[in-house]
């Protein structure tokens, strides 16, 4: 039993920097994925020479199996807990001068950017008129926080997330995490 569970903890530690490895790469992260990666094969060879040399058990092999699944998902875990890199919010409003809801939503981008957010806007004309269209960088660890708000001021608002993966010049990266720093203190 003491060999299954060594197996056990190997392959899950071993699946877990894999999976942190992969999201370093996708993210572009040129220094720490291949550094992890040195450390993810040294584990790798040491779980699965035990593994391979003890496989006439069938405990180790489910124990070697069941690491390999807690392993993704500690990876993701540890991942999310880090929430590397930005988001970027399109969010779309009603914006027809007719509407009830015109002033409201010709203030939202104020309203996001005094909550510590650099909003872009642009304004477009879809099948049922008038739209406010902003676009909203943020650090991926205030990405449900601005969901929240955005759900909060405008809830009929169309909502479009994705992971840019390069950002240069302009407002973005330093200045974005200065003022949510900023507006975190100030809610705080």
């Amino acid at each position: 039993m003491k060999l299954a569970i060594t197996i056990f903890l190997l392959n899950a530690c071993y699946i877990t920097l894999n999976t942190f490895r992969t999201m370093l790469v996708v993210r572009r992260q040129r220094l720490w994925a291949p550094l992890l990666a040195i450390v993810e094969e040294f584990v790798y060879v040491i779980a699965l020479a035990i593994a391979l040399k003890n496989i006439n058990s069938p405990v180790n092999v489910i124990a070697y199996t069941v690491g390999f699944g807690l392993g993704i998902y500690l990876g993701i875990l540890i991942e999310d807990h880090i929430a590397l890199g930005y988001v970027n919010f399109q969010v779309t409003v009603e914006i027809d001068n007719d509407s009830p809801s015109y002033e409201h939503n010709k203030k939202l981008p104020e309203k996001l950017r005094q909550s510590g957010y650099g909003v872009t806007e642009t304004w477009g004309y879809g099948r049922e008129g008038s739209r406010l269209i902003m676009s909203i960088l943020a650090p991926r660890k205030a990405d449900k926080r601005l969901m929240a708000l955005i759900k909060e001021l405008a809830p009929t608002a169309f909502v479009m997330v994705n992971e840019p993966t390069e950002l240069s010049g302009g407002f973005w990266s330093k200045e974005v995490d200065r003022r949510f720093r900023k507006a975190i203190k100030k809610e705080k």
